[in-house]
């Protein structure tokens, strides 16, 4: 007799199937050219924000801890991703190749910047992590900002706060000099390589990589140090071992995205993942719901979408975008709305009690 599919095979079938679903509709409707030019453009960015918000929902719904640098491993990951396709230009030909070979790079780089932070940041909890985290994410940006690199020959040249030029003695003898990374001008792309294909094919990798993480023994030991660190702990459960893993993950899978993002337009600066960028990415994970990897699907891709459907009432756009987040928040907090609900009927029947007894 044949086992049920069960309920969590199930869920990640309909999640795949959704992604899926998605790429194909949008895909019929580019090639039938029912697209705006805006909306061709925000293909790509809804693809690195979804990865965004599955890799955050990683570290902040399932893993527990509250996370306010994420915008930090994205930026390591678009600058390497961008140095390293210059780099490969000549040696790899193939536009696509090298462009998963740039994620691959954007993602092994901000894996090392997540143990690197995450050694001495997952040792902390609560607003303490959260406050560490934010400084680590302005830390990079601001390293960021200070580093010029360029490409002399094969060979690529460091700088710190200071501009980079060619040596002449190199120039004589006709080796080719290119900037990469001009400090706060940022990087230029030499040959934008995204596209929405390699952004869905990220969006599946990363929805396999977490869901296969979080249904595992791994996962489970994840959620159990989560829900209680003090009992887990004591059943033998590490959770330096277990939380520096969703953590880790968590940065390479934005690494990744960051990469992705960086080759879709000719520059990229380190303005791009301020603050303003982990706290977007969070919005996501929390309307989406703490957790809930579907949910953070949705909402990237409607939030991101959102500003520019909404283009239209000018003026008004921002005012609508807020009105609508606020209804998103409301809507999904159904037990607020039902501890609401609750005391609003408490008070009045104090109120009528009160009058009856008069």
């Amino acid at each position: 007799m044949k086992k049920k599919p069960g309920k969590t095979f199930i869920n990640n079938a309909v999640t795949y199937l959704m992604v899926i679903a998605a790429f194909v509709v949008m895909s019929f409707l580019m090639e039938k050219g029912m697209l705006s030019r805006s909306m061709k453009g925000q293909l790509v960015p809804i693809c690195v924000y979804v990865v965004m918000a599955v890799s955050l929902n990683l570290t902040v719904g399932i893993s527990g801890e509250l996370s306010l640098g994420h915008a930090g491993f994205m930026s390591v990951g678009a600058f390497s991703g961008v140095i390293a396709a210059a780099v490969l230009a000549g040696p790899v030909p193939g536009a696509v190749l090298r462009l998963i070979l740039a994620m691959l790079v954007g993602g092994m780089m901000a894996t090392l910047a997540g143990v690197v932070i995450g050694v001495p940041v997952l040792r902390l909890r609560g607003d303490y992590l959260a406050i560490v985290t934010l400084a680590f994410g302005e830390i990079i940006r601001n390293v960021i900002n200070c580093l010029y690199i360029g490409l002399d020959g094969n060979r690529l040249v460091f700088a710190f706060n200071t501009p980079i030029a060619q040596d002449p003695a190199r120039t004589a003898q006709g080796i080719p000099f290119q900037i990469l990374v001009n400090g706060p001008q940022g990087a230029a792309v030499t040959q934008k390589l995204a596209s929405f294909a390699m952004g869905f094919a990220l969006v599946i990798f990363s929805l396999i990589v977490v869901l296969n993480l979080i249904n595992s023994r791994s996962g489970r030991a994840i959620k159990a140090l989560r829900d209680n660190r003090i009992a887990a702990e004591s059943v033998g459960i590490s959770a330096t071992k277990y939380k520096m893993m969703a953590f880790v993950i968590s940065a390479a899978l934005a690494g990744m995205a960051g990469a992705l993002y960086a080759l879709n337009y000719s520059t990229v600066t380190a303005s791009k993942f301020k603050f303003d960028t982990s706290i977007l990415v969070l919005v996501f994970v929390v309307l989406g719901g703490i957790g809930n990897i579907r949910g953070s699907i949705i909402a990237a891709a409607l939030l991101t979408v959102l500003p520019e459907l909404l283009r239209a009432f000018n003026d008004y756009r921002m005012l609508v975008y807020a009105v609508v987040l606020i209804l998103v928040m409301v809507i999904s907090n159904s037990e607020g709305l039902k501890q609401l609900k609750e005391n609003v009927l408490k008070k009045l029947g104090r109120s009528r009690g009160s009058k009856g007894g008069v």
